[in-house]
């Protein structure tokens, strides 16, 4: 989406990132809507790459947009602060850099904590989402259901969106968040839109919904403390995997 567009929609923004003026397409019961997620920091060593901005991280983006705005920022630095205030914002941000520091992507970038990622080496990151502008399906949050890659418009929102940043990031180190972002990235990688080289494949979703799983993949929490719903035994392999891939990396 070009540049001044982005500009109008974030002018329209009357504190409801569901209002009509804001809605870009939909199909049955998926709506998608217009938030300022469209910077791509070009010069990032790593990629991060949730499912899909959610109504509190639309409005964390759209505040900070219009806040710039009325700063008298550029457009390109209105929708940088944008993206940078809104990705992975609120308790996400702990969970996502306790992971990132537990498998040591500090060291592989060179810094002391992941949580200067978010500050003084922002530089350093690209925070994105497979479905680059909020998806809703009956009005909620998406969870990743319907999936992705059988629906029609969310495979139009991946292959015109998301595909479109990885090809100027490319040689990047790239993380998906969870199974289902999983999914989507090795469906671009099938059709040969994505190359699979640098993903770095078993982080979990940081939501606090999968606090348990988080706290068993680094150690926090024992197996024999964990409940039935996790399974630890994919996690222990999903570990080793990850640390095999990142300490070729170093």
């Amino acid at each position: 989406m070009n540049i001044s567009k982005c500009i109008d929609y974030i002018k329209k923004y009357k504190g409801n990132a569901k209002d009509a003026s804001l809605l870009l397409a939909q199909d049955g019961d998926l709506s998608v809507y217009y938030s300022p997620f469209d910077y791509i920091n070009k010069e990032a060593k790593i990629v991060i790459v949730g499912i899909t901005p959610g109504e509190q991280q639309s409005k964390n983006a759209f505040e900070a947009a219009q806040a710039a705005l009325q700063a008298g920022k550029t457009n390109a630095e209105i929708l940088q602060l944008a993206k940078e205030t809104g990705s992975f914002s609120g308790p996400m941000r702990k969970n996502l850099v306790d992971m990132l520091n537990y498998f040591q992507l500090n060291k592989v970038l060179h810094i002391e904590n992941c949580e200067s990622l978010f500050g003084a080496n922002k530089n350093l990151v690209h925070y994105t989402s497979c479905l680059r502008y909020p998806v809703l399906f009956r009005g909620k949050n998406y969870n990743g259901t319907p999936k992705a890659i059988r629906n029609k418009l969310l495979q139009e929102q991946l292959k015109n969106y998301f595909t479109e940043e990885l090809a100027l990031l490319s040689g990047a180190i790239i993380i998906p968040l969870g199974s289902k972002v999983t999914e989507n990235i090795l469906y671009l990688v099938s059709l040969g839109l994505v190359k699979e080289d640098n993903i770095l494949i078993g982080f979990q979703h940081p939501s606090g919904a999968n606090n348990e799983r988080i706290n068993y993949l680094i150690g926090k929490k024992a197996k024999k403390y964990c409940s039935v719903k996790t399974n630890t035994d994919m996690i222990d392999k999903d570990r080793i995997k990850l640390q095999l891939k990142i300490q070729k990396l170093m």
